[in-house]
């Protein structure tokens, strides 16, 4: 028999809604959802109104001051990315997030990234077969750059490589790519593997910048801080506060910047957060987003997939370590046959004023066309604007100076060396 409220209940259901709903806009109970220092239309006055919007039951229940179950801050910008919100820049802006990781420190959620397991008797054999890198030297505790190549010798993706025990290894790959990734190794395996897709497993947050290492220090031991670029150290006590958690450090980063990758369990990501972000907070360290996480890879030269990397570009062409003997890997026939590259990765200072960005087409100073930008910015710590691109090998020559067409105006650039910016170690 179908239940049917009752007259009396459906009142009192509703009466009870109400209360709810006066309650909150009171500040006596906690609203189901306040989106923090969002901007709003006053209808009676027609001003643009800062503060909290407070939802409860389905319906706004006012504006001023909350505090919410769950709290969303619009005060930056938010967009998709690799199947998450994530936030283009905080209130701070871009400039001062990018300026404090290259002067003090920032923090970054990148928990979007995606991990893979490769553990078994022939876990060796297979990252060997699927990676460009080689990792028989590896020990446990090292990292590695390495990416897939398809058939024809394309980059599929990069990532780094984690060795974690002889027979047990960790690739964190692009967000973009994970499932594609995830795909192709699978589509690969052979032997005895056990393979996992582990990217809902882990959350992940950077810490970046020359302080990062004073941060991390209020929150464990020394001794579990990796003294050394692309190592690591797992099951590393983390003390919040609250609780402890444990996590695997490693100093890695897409900055160009001194700096450590944390991963935890996606349930402690929140926490861990929240527990830095208290700890730096007298070292000067503020939350970034993926604005500045663009710039500084930027300038310092790193490149980014679907920018200087994709199926049609090679690893040599973008200037990438790629070993050729040794070992072999899929791609690597098809590399051998290519041979030397006629397209290489430039890197380019702007001359004067302008900032240039991806897709811009490339000229000589005598109007004839070379090549295209794959990326460009303006770097904020070294107070230009940069770009990288694609020319033929034989136009190359540092100090040569092109045009870059951008919407019709041309903007005059210089090739120079790369990185743009180099962390003096």
């Amino acid at each position: 028999m179908a239940y049917r409220e009752s007259y009396a209940g459906k009142i009192n259901r509703k009466l009870n809604k109400k209360l709810r709903v006066i309650a909150v806009a009171a500040g006596r109970e906690k609203a189901d959802l306040v989106l923090k220092n969002a901007t709003y239309v006053n209808v009676f006055s027609n001003e643009l109104c800062l503060g909290d919007i407070a939802v409860a039951e389905g319906l706004i229940v006012g504006m001023g001051e909350y505090s919410g179950n769950v709290e969303v801050d619009m005060g930056g910008k938010i967009v998709e990315f690799g199947g998450f919100l994530m936030p283009v820049q905080y209130p701070t802006g871009v400039l001062a997030e990018h300026m404090a990781v290259r002067q003090k420190a920032g923090l970054f959620d990148v928990s979007h990234m995606g991990e893979l397991r490769l553990k078994g008797p022939d876990a060796v054999a297979n990252v060997q077969k699927l990676i460009t890198a080689d990792i028989s030297t590896m020990q446990d505790g090292d990292i590695k750059y390495a990416m897939f190549c398809n058939d024809a010798g394309g980059i599929l993706d990069d990532f780094i490589v984690y060795r974690c025990a002889a027979d047990d290894y960790w690739l964190v790959v692009n967000a973009g790519n994970r499932d594609k990734d995830a795909a192709w190794v699978e589509s690969h395996l052979f032997g005895d593997v056990d393979y996992r897709d582990e990217g809902d497993d882990w959350g992940q947050v950077a810490l970046q910048g020359p302080k990062s290492g004073d941060i991390l220090k209020k929150l464990c031991a020394e001794q579990y801080i990796p003294a050394k670029y692309y190592t690591f150290i797992d099951n590393v006590p983390l003390d919040l506060g609250s609780r402890t958690i444990h996590a695997l450090v490693s100093q890695t980063g897409y900055t160009g910047e001194y700096g450590f990758e944390i991963y935890c369990k996606a349930e402690d990501t929140v926490d861990l957060w929240h527990a830095l972000l208290a700890a730096g907070e007298e070292y000067g360290l503020i939350p970034c987003g993926l604005g500045a996480r663009d710039t500084l890879r930027l300038e310092a030269s790193m490149p980014l997939y679907g920018h200087e990397m994709n199926e049609e570009i090679t690893p040599k062409m973008a200037g990438l370590p790629c070993k050729l003997t040794g070992k072999d890997f899929i791609g690597r026939d098809a590399l051998v046959a290519l041979g030397a590259p006629k397209l290489k990765r430039i890197g380019m200072k702007v001359v004067g004023r302008g900032i240039v960005r991806e897709h811009c087409d490339l000229y000589t100073m005598e109007g004839e066309k070379l090549g295209w930008t794959s990326s460009g910015t303006f770097a904020p710590f070294i107070g230009c604007g940069v770009a990288m691109g694609y020319i033929p090998v034989e136009d190359i020559e540092i100090g040569r100076h092109l045009n870059a067409d951008v919407r019709g105006r041309m903007v005059e650039l210089e090739i120079v060396p790369m990185p743009f910016y180099k962390l003096d170690k």
